[in-house]
């Protein structure tokens, strides 16, 4: 593991990709065919997150990956407020035990696990092993390849325009958390939001949504479109007002 990190961090980078892709892809395969909501999920994404939380630790990478609280002062916690509001969409409209208890915590342990190991994968290792050479070049790179990563769910069964509109939401979303990762120098908030915005849906009211919208796909497309402006807004806001600089103070 060291050899190939040390070797070239992009390499490293694809390579954990290709495992949590494939490891995902099977576990859900697995979860399907026990009947047994996200179980073998949780175990692998647990098992990945442990082992990549104990190796990271064991090299001193935290600070380096943005494991570390944000540089700038608590007062600029307002700035999180449009992740918020992305992030706590799918219960706008209610909430809902959708599963029985075990398979609830289930899910909600492997989506935490889950945005952990996004994060740190597409944004930490992908995104700064590129970033040495181009900064602008691995900011697509690492939005567009996260986004890509969701195809996994139509090998899984999801439905394409439904796959394919969660891929261009996840390319927008890729970008905003790669920003507010490099501006602001930790991947804490980061991996709150996306762990959160995952665990939610396991206790969405989707029968209340489609009270509201009418249909799925009518759901779908004015939910994320509305998701893919505060997104793009946002990301502007922090290019202006989060200070690049090492000290990460409001410009």
């Amino acid at each position: 593991m060291n050899k190939i990190y040390k070797k070239n961090e992009v390499t490293f980078a694809i390579l954990c990709i290709v495992i949590y892709v494939v490891g995902t892809s099977a576990a859900e395969s697995v979860s399907a065919t026990v009947g047994i909501i996200k179980l073998p999920s949780m175990i692998f994404h647990a098992v990945c997150t442990a082992i990549l939380l104990i190796w990271l630790k064991k090299n001193g990478l935290f600070e380096k990956y943005g494991l570390v609280l944000p540089k700038y002062k608590p007062a600029g916690a307002w700035f999180y407020f449009p992740l918020m509001l992305i992030g706590f969409a799918s219960i706008y409209f209610g909430v809902k035990l959708k599963y029985s208890i075990p398979e609830t915590v289930f899910y909600i342990v492997s989506m935490l696990c889950v945005g952990f190991l996004e994060e740190i994968i597409f944004r930490g290792f992908l995104f700064l092993g590129m970033a040495r050479k181009n900064v602008r070049t691995a900011i697509i790179v690492s939005s567009v390849t996260f986004g890509i990563g969701h195809i996994v769910n139509l090998l899984n069964g999801q439905d394409l325009s439904e796959t394919m509109l969660q891929i261009v939401f996840a390319v927008i979303v890729g970008f905003m958390l790669v920003t507010l990762f490099y501006k602001g120098k930790s991947l804490l908030p980061c991996i709150a939001f996306h762990g959160i915005n995952n665990a939610l849906s396991a206790i969405s009211d989707e029968e209340a949504s489609l009270r509201v919208f009418g249909s799925v796909e009518r759901e779908l497309w004015i939910t994320v479109s509305i998701a893919i402006v505060i997104a793009a807004f946002y990301s502007i806001a922090m290019w202006k007002k989060l200070s690049a600089d090492t000290e990460g103070k409001w410009s």
